[in-house]
């Protein structure tokens, strides 16, 4: 079958949270479900999966603040990877935040995640030298009561 890319949809839900599960993308100070519910409350057209029949084989969460574009959460399926999926998923949402007017588009990646690092520097994408700072401002009691510290 065609792997077709395409808006999230509820009923993807359950699917795209084991998809990152299985890629090792949750954590336990993050839920999942609250992510895709307030991406969806916000940008729905950002989020993405590629579907191959009923199959999630990957997902990608973009999101614009009106001076960057972001990407959170890409993922392809393990026994799908060297196919093209995630390459296909990050053009789409490259092209939706484009026609947004979004001039650059950033994403994060652990600093020990040198095999992620290399797949973004072989597509193009350029190292930056900032650095990050955070402050959580609403917890996800959920998770942290269900996955632990």
């Amino acid at each position: 079958m065609t792997v077709d890319i395409r808006s999230f949809a509820p009923s993807d839900e359950e699917h795209v949270v084991a998809l990152w599960r299985a890629a090792g993308l949750v954590r336990p100070w993050n839920d999942p479900h609250r992510d895709l519910a307030r991406a969806r409350a916000v940008w729905p057209e950002l989020l993405l999966v590629a579907a191959d029949g009923g199959e999630v084989v990957g997902s990608v969460m973009a999101g614009y603040d009106g001076h960057r574009g972001w990407l959170y959460y890409l993922a392809t399926a393990s026994h799908r990877r060297g196919e093209g999926i995630g390459r296909r998923l990050i053009a789409e949402a490259e092209a939706r935040l484009e026609a947004l007017g979004c001039p650059k588009v950033m994403l994060m990646v652990r600093a020990d995640n040198e095999a992620v690092l290399e797949y973004y520097d072989a597509i193009g994408y350029q190292r930056e030298t900032s650095r990050l700072t955070s402050r959580r401002l609403i917890p996800d009691e959920r998770a942290l009561n269900r996955l632990g510290p």
